[in-house]
């Protein structure tokens, strides 16, 4: 059984952790905030790539009903649950994609290493963003990753090693130089991993809350 077949641990406060995670993902990626809709959260993303999302904390019939209005396969639905659920829910001409998974760190990561030799790490902020890269000896970007903490949350968005540097313990590095920015200790580590980071991130603490699962018009 994959994780994303399986049911999610009970997690009374899941919609609050998913909400201050979309909240806190908007500010990294420059995007509005999300507001209330359908019993669930609309971001405006307004990219070439995608208008808008819908997000899901629990399986709604709402999703069904606004599954049948969304003829736009820019405009995703997404849902923590299992397959079965989400394609309970769906009519027709929607088809689910790769499972993501949402993720939490509770109190510190562990695992932690010295940085491989080589390559320095360099931090950055603009504005409520920390700007995570690691640059190997020619300079170049070898990974890189984004941190923000707000609302309770502090989210890691968007961690990529590149492929020539992967296996060297830099995604962790990255991680754990995130961790040590944040302020409040009460803000919880929150991120979405895909199938192939989760094992990562389990290995240095993180525990899977959901699966965090995405569906598209495909007309």
């Amino acid at each position: 059984m994959r994780w994303s077949e399986a049911v999610p641990t009970p997690t009374p406060d899941l919609s609050d952790l998913l909400g201050r995670w979309l909240h806190a993902r908007s500010i990294a990626r420059g995007v509005p905030a999300p507001v209330a809709d359908a019993g669930g959260w609309r971001v405006d993303t307004g990219t070439p790539e995608e208008r808008r999302r819908y997000v899901f904390a629990t399986p709604s019939p709402a999703i069904t009903a606004l599954a049948a209005a969304v003829t736009d396969p820019l405009v995703p639905i997404k849902l923590c649950g299992t397959e079965a659920m989400f394609r309970s829910l769906l009519p027709a001409h929607w088809e689910l994609e790769a499972p993501a998974y949402l993720m939490v760190a509770d109190g510190t990561m562990t695992g932690q290493r010295p940085l491989a030799s080589g390559y320095r790490l360099e931090i950055s902020r603009e504005a409520r963003v920390h700007l995570c890269q690691l640059l190997a000896g020619d300079g170049s970007c070898a990974a890189i990753a984004r941190g923000v903490e707000a609302n309770g949350a502090f989210i890691f968005d968007r961690v990529r090693t590149e492929p020539a540097h992967q296996r060297r313990g830099l995604g962790r590095a990255m991680m754990h130089a995130l961790a040590a920015l944040r302020r409040d200790e009460r803000s919880r580590f929150v991120l979405a991993a895909t199938e192939a980071g989760r094992g990562l991130y389990e290995q240095i603490g993180w525990r899977v809350v959901s699966p965090y699962l995405t569906a598209r018009f495909t007309g």
